[in-house]
């Protein structure tokens, strides 16, 4: 009797995987098929081009039917992560499957390739703040550069918002492991800078980080906390750091609604900050925040980094494409905009902590 069972030892399986570009180390697979061996030279797969890997079986009679797997850079330290910076669940799939393409947004340690004696001194920020929402603890925390006690010089300043997801190893959504990217960056000489990070209202942050005005989350504290900053907590770290104080050398940044604060300063204190940090900006609550920067009398005047990924949704890309161009076209010769856009990009700490690097360089190097 013919059979009509179909020949396993002449099928398939490819795997495609897209992830971080230009990756120092090779990505490897591991699963029940290779009794989850991280690192074995026969599953690593084949790098297509920077940001692009892949592996195919070539011989699906002696896989399980139900193939469970991950991605490794070589050993359980260096495992893959998904969008919030967590190890993810095992990958499941059938062998029946001919082509499946997977994403890696974000791999574990892999900003920790640096050296410590580069590492920023992180030193807590102390006094009493008037701030919009009082909080019993709220801690503002300054990251000097490795040499800030060896000399003399004055250094430019950046005050980033959501100081709680910054650094710190057990922030519950990942961190974007500023104190390891600022230890890269000083190894090429690129630390010159001081980072102010101020932590949020904890449940009253979307509150303060709202526009003072009507938007689709209500009426918020944003210009109490943009005069805050500008007006009191800038004036302090002056007083008590070697900075640069003028507006030329003062940035402000931040992510999701944090972006959406930081434009909002900007608008408000034109003054005081002349370099932003716009990640993600939560524009979707008051779109018309866009018109009111490019319509601002006198015109806005100094540099602004946008990124956006293509995954996040609520038109974070779609609102930060319409403020690039009409930057672009305002005949302002006084501004620079950039966005950069990963097509592939989600929301999440991880990512945002990848785009920083870029970022500084571009407003302050």
């Amino acid at each position: 009797m013919e059979s009509n069972s179909i020949d396993q030892s002449k099928e398939t399986l490819t795997l495609s995987l897209k992830t971080i570009p230009n990756l120092d180390r090779p990505i490897y697979l591991t699963g029940n098929f290779n009794n989850w061996q991280v690192d074995d030279p026969k599953f690593e797969l084949k790098k297509i081009n920077a940001d692009t890997y892949e592996y195919t079986f070539k011989n699906l009679s002696n896989l399980p039917d139900q193939i469970e797997y991950k991605y490794t850079l070589g050993d359980w330290h260096h495992e893959e992560l998904d969008e919030h910076g967590r190890p993810r669940l095992n990958r499941k799939i059938t062998k029946t499957a001919r082509h499946i393409y997977d994403f890696v947004p974000n791999w574990r340690n892999q900003h920790q390739t640096f050296r410590q004696e580069f590492l920023p001194i992180i030193q807590p920020i102390e006094g009493s703040f008037n701030m919009p929402v009082k909080i019993q603890t709220r801690r503002i925390t300054a990251l000097l550069p490795w040499d800030y006690h060896m000399s003399t010089k004055r250094y430019p300043v950046l005050y980033l918002q959501d100081g709680q997801n910054l650094f710190d190893e057990y922030a519950p959504y990942g961190n974007w492991a500023l104190d390891k990217r600022l230890a890269r960056l000083a190894e090429k000489g690129l630390h010159e800078v001081i980072i102010i990070a101020i932590d949020h209202a904890s449940d009253k942050r979307i509150l303060e980080f709202t526009p003072s005005e009507k938007t689709a989350l209500g009426e918020g504290l944003g210009r109490e906390y943009s005069h805050f900053l500008a007006y009191e907590l800038k004036p302090h770290i002056d007083r008590h750091l070697r900075t640069l104080p003028y507006r030329e050398f003062t940035g402000i940044g931040g992510s999701s609604l944090g972006g959406l604060i930081t434009l909002y300063a900007a608008i408000t204190q034109p003054e005081v900050f002349s370099r932003l940090m716009v990640f993600s900006p939560s524009l979707w609550v008051q779109p018309s925040l866009i018109q009111q920067f490019l319509k601002m009398d006198p015109p806005y005047c100094g540099r602004i980094y946008m990124y956006g990924g293509g995954c996040e949704g609520s038109g974070v890309v779609e609102y930060q494409r319409q403020l690039h161009t009409g930057i672009q076209h305002s005949g302002n010769p006084f501004i620079k905009s950039k966005l950069s856009v990963n097509p592939h990009g989600h929301h999440s700490e991880s990512e945002w902590g990848r785009e920083f690097p870029k970022a500084l360089k571009w407003l302050f190097f």
